[in-house]
């Protein structure tokens, strides 16, 4: 609550006026997305609001314990600590700055001002899974939508409200992925992995990479259903790449909005909306023959 209304309060103070700017501190802190104009935050045309923007989408997408601790502490060393925020601040700077580097060399944003705004703020955007918009980023050439896509797989941090697979499970599976190697080179060697210095039981290696597979198998088959259903490699991509994290915006047909597909697409995608707002597992669970069993 306290982050909505400081939210709304800044996005007002910025120039917004009181409806809209309770709409988006609603739709920024949850990280929604949605806006109250078709041209979302490009609406505005303003450098001071997106940067509000990307303020609270950040604070958003990191684990709220966090921001409970330094509430109760009245500190702020916590978020310095922490391994997973700093990954994950780490990967939006990384792509800012590739995005803001190739909008440049292909010249497709001349001025060096523009191309930072729309770089930090659509790497912000959809990589928090938010999908406000300052920019058709479906139009940027190159690998850039594709790698803002891929982006939105990584999402924030665990508890937070952004969707995704989240940082901490990329992280664990680099980290497997790595002792694997390890334990080539060094048969009889024991590695531990662990996350900000305390080593995790095996369960939750296992358990991350059993979420992980059935995210990838899942994935696969509406990819597959949606192209069966007559779409292109492009749309049925990022349609479920953008529904299944939660983040909206996709490519091809459904850069815009959903609204030309086909109803089994839409009722595919609703279906990949709710397992990914539901983190997969919670709603296999349900249906599974088993959890009827008494």
């Amino acid at each position: 609550m306290t982050l909505t209304i400081v939210c709304a309060g800044a996005y007002y103070w910025a120039g917004m006026s009181a409806f809209d700017a309770i709409g988006h501190s609603f739709s920024t802190v949850a990280i929604g997305g949605f806006s109250t104009h078709d041209a979302s935050m490009g609406y505005f045309d303003s450098a001071l609001v997106e940067m509000i923007a990307v303020t609270f989408m950040l604070i958003a997408a990191m684990n709220f314990s966090l921001h409970f601790i330094a509430w109760r502490g009245r500190t702020l060393r916590h978020y310095f600590v922490d391994s997973e925020v700093r990954v994950f601040l780490g990967i939006m700077l990384l792509v800012s700055i590739i995005t803001f580097s190739y909008l440049l060399l292909t010249s497709t944003v001349n001025d060096h001002h523009l191309a930072f705004r729309q770089a930090l703020f659509q790497t912000v955007s959809i990589g928090t899974t938010a999908g406000f918009a300052t920019a058709e980023f479906a139009l940027w050439p190159g690998f850039l939508p594709i790698l803002l896509l891929m982006v939105s797989y990584i999402g924030g941090c665990a508890f937070s409200t952004a969707g995704g697979m989240k940082v901490i499970r990329i992280m664990l599976l680099f980290k497997q992925g790595y002792r694997e190697v390890l334990r080539l080179i060094h048969p009889n060697g024991v590695f531990a992995i662990k996350i900000n210095g305390k080593a995790l039981p095996p369960k939750v290696v296992g358990a991350v990479w059993g979420f992980f597979a059935l995210y990838v198998f899942s994935f696969s088959i509406m990819h597959l259903t949606l192209m069966a259903t007559g779409l292109d490699v492009v749309t049925s991509f990022s349609a479920v790449t953008a529904t299944l994290n939660n983040l909206g915006p996709g490519l091809g047909d459904v850069a815009e909005n959903f609204g030309s597909i086909n109803n089994t697409a839409k009722w595919v995608l609703s279906f990949a909306m709710l397992m990914g707002r539901l983190e997969i597992f919670t709603l296999l669970v349900v249906l599974t023959p088993a959890f009827w069993r008494r």
